[in-house]
C-alpha cells in the first residue's frame, strides 16, 4: 500500500523454475477493506524472466544495485566501502561457513530471553529503615535511634562525605585508620612465620591477646601502607629479613626463653598445610598442573562406598587429564564429605570463616602420606625421575634428595636408602602382584626398568616424600 502516485516494486523469486503454459491469463485479487483503508490499485507491469542470477538481483539491497548501476569512477569510498562490506557479509563463497556461524548466533543472541536480576541498593528518603538501640537485645524494648558511625576510638568518617559503604571502604583503607594495616601485617607475619604477633589473627579487640611485639606490628603496618600496599614488596620484605633466614635449630638456652618462637629467636619451624602438602608432592613428582582458574576438579581418593542421606553415594569418578593434578585449591569440596586427605592435615569444614588453621601431628597424618592414591601417584612420578637421573643408586638418590628437599644426601643417607631398596628387591621380587600393584600404571618396562625395579624405587620414593625435613617448613 502506499499513497496515490507513489511507485512500489514487489520481487518474487521461486525455488524452482515455474512452467506457464501457452495463453495463460493473470488474475489479480484486491482484499475488500473498509472504505477508509481501501487501496485502488491503478497501472502495474508484470514482468517474468528466465535468467539464472534473477535471484542475486532480488536478494541485493536497492542502495547496492544503485550504486552498482552507477560507473565505477563515480563511486566515492563510503559507496564502494558498502559495496565490498557487502560482498564480504553476503556474497563471498569463501566465507560462508563464517556467515553461518554469524547468523546461528545472532538467532541465539534473538531467542534469549531478557533476565531481570535484582541490585543491591540503599534506601533514599523516607524508605531507609529506622534504626534503634535494643535494650537488652530485646527488639520489643528499644530505646534511642542511631544511624551510621564509626567507635569514637578511631578516626572519624570524612566530614561531608555520605554514610554508604564506599565511603566505608575509603575509611577502612585511609591513612588515619591504624586497624587494617595492622591486620593484613599480622596475618602475612603468621604465614611466613606460623603465628602471629598477635596469635589470635582472627580477633584484634578485647577477646584477643596483646601483641608480643607493638612496636615490630606498628613498623611492619607502616611499611604496608607506605609501600602502596604492595602485597609482593611486604612479602619479599619478611623472606628477605634476617628474623626468617635464621636456622630454625633449638638449643637449650633459646628453647627456655622462647619455647614458642614468638619472639622469632630462630628460623620458622612448622607443618606445611594440608593443600602445600599434597601440592608439593605433586610438584616433587612432577605431576603438578600450572592450570590456573576454572572450575573444580575430583582428585584420586579411596573409594569407601559411603553414603549420605538419603541414599546418595559419596564416592566419586577422578577428574581425567592434567585436571587430576590441580592444585588443591581446586579440589571439590562438599560439606557433608570433605577431601578425607585434606581434613586429616587440619582443613578446615568451610562450614563457617576461618582465619586461623589449628595445627595436630598424628598418626592418620602418615597413614595418608603413605597409603593414599595421590601419594602413591606421586612416589612414582618421583621413582620415574630418579630413575632417568641414571644407572647408579647414588646418582638416583642425589637426583631424589635435589628435588624434594633442595640439598644433596649425607653418606648415611645414601647407605641406609640403598639397604631399604636391596630390602624391597627382594619383597618384590618374590611378589610379582605385589610389584605390579605399586608399580601402577607405570609397570611397563621402558627404557630397561622392570616391574620390580620401578616398584622397588618408588618405595624409595615414598620414603623421601615422607620425611619430617620434607612436610615440614624449617
Amino acid at each position: 500500500g502506499g499513497s496515490t502516485g507513489r511507485d512500489h516494486s514487489l520481487y518474487l523469486a521461486t525455488s524452482q523454475p515455474v512452467e506457464i503454459p501457452r495463453g495463460a491469463t493473470l488474475m489479480v485479487t484486491v482484499s475488500q477493506q473498509s472504505s477508509a483503508e481501501r487501496q485502488v490499485l491503478g497501472r502495474f507491469r508484470l514482468g517474468v524472466t528466465g535468467e539464472n542470477r534473477a535471484a542475486e538481483y532480488v536478494d541485493t539491497p536497492p542502495g547496492i544495485r544503485a550504486i552498482l548501476s552507477s560507473a565505477e569512477a563515480s563511486r566515492d569510498t563510503a559507496q564502494w566501502e558498502a559495496v565490498v562490506g557487502f560482498f564480504v557479509r553476503d556474497v563471498a563463497p569463501g566465507l560462508r561457513t563464517e556467515r553461518e556461524r554469524y547468523s546461528a548466533v545472532l538467532r541465539e543472541r534473538d531467542e534469549l530471553k531478557p533476565l531481570t536480576l535484582p541490585v543491591l541498593r540503599e534506601l533514599q528518603g523516607k524508605e531507609r529503615r529506622t534504626t534503634r538501640i535494643q535494650l537488652r537485645g530485646d527488639f520489643l524494648v528499644t530505646s534511642d535511634e542511631v544511624t551510621e558511625g564509626v567507635p569514637a576510638v578511631w578516626p572519624p568518617l570524612p566530614e561531608g562525605a555520605p554514610r554508604n559503604r564506599l565511603t566505608l571502604a575509603r575509611w577502612l583503607m585511609s591513612d588515619e585508620n591504624p586497624l587494617t594495616a595492622r591486620v593484613i601485617a599480622n596475618r602475612f607475619w603468621e604465614h611466613i612465620f606460623g603465628h602471629g604477633i598477635v596469635r589470635t589473627s582472627e580477633e584484634f579487640g578485647s577477646q584477643g591477646e596483646l601483641p608480643v611485639n607493638v612496636e615490630l606490628l606498628d613498623w611492619l603496618a607502616c611499611e604496608l601502607r607506605d609501600g602502596g600496599w604492595d602485597m609482593k614488596r611486604f612479602l619479599k620484605l619478611l623472606v628477605t629479613s634476617a628474623a626468617y633466614r635464621q636456622s630454625s635449630r633449638v638449643t637449650p638456652d633459646v628453647l627456655e626463653k622462647d619455647p614458642d618462637n614468638r619472639l622469632a629467636s630462630r628460623g620458622p619451624r612448622f607443618r606445611l598445610g594440608a593443600e602445600m602438602v599434597r601440592d608439593q608432592a605433586l610438584a616433587s613428582a612432577g605431576l603438578l598442573s600450572p592450570k590456573m582458574y576454572g572450575p573444580s576438579v575430583r582428585p584420586p581418593r579411596p573409594n569407601l562406598d559411603l553414603r549420605a542421606a538419603f541414599g546418595g553415594n559419596l564416592d566419586w569418578q577422578p577428574s581425567a587429564g592434567e585436571d587430576r593434578y590441580r592444585r588443591g585449591l581446586y579440589t571439590e569440596w562438599r560439606r557433608t564429605s570433605p577431601y578425607p586427605s585434606m581434613a586429616t592435615f587440619d582443613a578446615p569444614s568451610r562450614e563457617v570463616c576461618t582465619l586461623r588453621r589449628n595445627r595436630s601431628n598424628t598418626p592418620l597424618q602418615a597413614l595418608v602420606t603413605l597409603n593414599d592414591p595421590v601419594y602413591i601417584e606421586a612416589a612414582q612420578g618421583l621413582a620415574r625421575r630418579m630413575i632417568e637421573a641414571g644407572p647408579t643408586p647414588e646418582a638416583r638418590l642425589g637426583r631424589g634428595f635435589e628435588v624434594v628437599l633442595s640439598r644433596e644426601p649425607s653418606e648415611s643417607e645414601v647407605s641406609e636408602l640403598k639397604d631399604l631398596l636391596t630390602d624391597v628387591r627382594k619383597t618384590f621380587a618374590a611378589d610379582p602382584k605385589r610389584a605390579m600393584a605399586m608399580a601402577g600404571e607405570a609397570k611397563e618396562p621402558s627404557a630397561g626398568r622392570e616391574a620390580v625395579e620401578f616398584a622397588s624405587w618408588t618405595t624409595v620414593a615414598s620414603v623421601l616424600l615422607n620425611l619430617d625435613e620434607t612436610l615440614m617448613k624449617r
